[in-house]
């Protein structure tokens, strides 16, 4: 179905996302940080990026930012999934181009019903 890539330093949270992902049918890339996403955004163009703000050497909210800025990368949707859950964190998160925002912990549930609609969305766009 879709390129998915989960961006996320806990490596259990990261499997866990992954596994749901796959199950919904979708092919995983991953990166533990936001440096080695950065690296795999050169050649990779994903359809949605699941992407955690707290990252070693750069945040979720800068690897968006440097996401929105590359050629066919600016309309991908971006589901942000974070522990920081106040509303100037959303803001700040919405501002940075994310397209939706969810806290931890998850339902799994959530998370294949936010991509799928994610997913969706982006296909009506195309």
């Amino acid at each position: 179905m879709a390129e998915v890539l989960v961006v996320e330093d806990d490596a259990d949270i990261r499997e866990v996302i992954a596994f749901r992902l796959r199950q919904d049918g979708h092919t995983i890339h991953a990166a533990d940080d936001g440096a080695v996403a950065m690296t795999l955004l050169q050649s990779l163009r994903p359809d949605l990026v699941v992407l955690d703000w707290i990252l070693p050497h750069i945040s979720g909210v800068e690897l968006c930012r440097y996401l929105r800025t590359l050629p066919g990368m600016e309309q991908v949707p971006v589901l942000m999934l974070t522990v920081r859950g106040e509303a100037a964190d959303m803001r700040r998160g919405f501002g940075a181009g994310v397209s939706d925002y969810m806290t931890k912990p998850f339902s799994l549930q959530e998370l294949s019903t936010r991509t799928q609609a994610l997913l969706a969305q982006a296909a009506m766009r195309h």
